[in-house]
């Protein structure tokens, strides 16, 4: 009896017969679709990602970041625990606060009265120094009283410019005719006896000045008594 042809259903899984052999070229790298036209994903591991671009790098990094703050809030902990304050006498700093304070306080006080005798003593050398000017130009008031004297309508009117504009810096001329006589103001050379009373001052012969409240000059002067 002539042989029955072979099933279809006998054949292997994969379509080929006994005799067929499978295709040695055929391999895994030819079922790897290829990448796009112009691009370069760069080299690929063992997983199938490329290389560093792995979906665990976010992560990673998250990770590297909690160690760092870690590491910091250890170190923070150690240094507090290092920092012993127990043996702080904080009276004695309080003490010492208020010493170095009163210190301070002390110093500016210095300060301030050093300032001030400095102005104080600038004005009475400024004031002494131009006292001693005026006291230069008494010969030349002098000078002018006599030419006064003998010249009073010529002279007058220049004496009496002298005079005020000396006055508008402190210097004074002292009006003693007739008034009691004050050995602090005036020095008596000549007098002129009369019956009893008190002396005064019954002409001044040479005049007497006063720079800002003192006695420049005293004044030569004829009394009566």
């Amino acid at each position: 009896m002539a042989d029955s042809p072979v099933p279809s259903d006998n054949l292997g899984s994969s379509g080929m017969g006994d005799g067929d052999m499978a295709d040695t070229d055929f391999n895994d790298a030819d079922t790897t679709p290829a990448s796009p036209a112009g691009s370069n994903p760069g080299p690929v591991d063992d997983h199938g990602d490329v290389a560093g671009m792995g979906d665990d790098d976010t992560p990673e990094r998250e990770s590297e970041i909690d160690d760092l703050t870690d590491s910091l809030s250890r170190l923070d902990a150690e240094l507090e625990a290092e920092m012993d304050f127990s043996d702080v006498d904080v009276p004695a700093l309080l003490l010492e606060r208020e010493e170095y304070k009163s210190m301070a306080q002390r110093l500016q006080a210095d300060f301030d009265n050093f300032r001030k005798r400095s102005t104080s003593q600038a004005k009475v050398d400024a004031e002494r120094a131009a006292g001693r000017l005026a006291e230069a130009l008494l010969p030349v008031l002098d000078a002018a009283e006599a030419a006064y004297l003998r010249h009073p309508e010529e002279v007058g009117p220049l004496l009496n410019q002298m005079l005020t504009e000396l006055k508008k810096h402190g210097l004074e001329t002292l009006d003693l005719d007739g008034q009691p006589f004050d050995p602090e103001v005036a020095e008596a050379v000549a007098h002129e006896p009369i019956e009893g009373g008190e002396p005064v001052v019954a002409e001044v012969l040479r005049s007497g000045y006063r720079w800002k409240g003192r006695t420049l000059r005293a004044a030569m002067v004829k009394t009566k008594d």
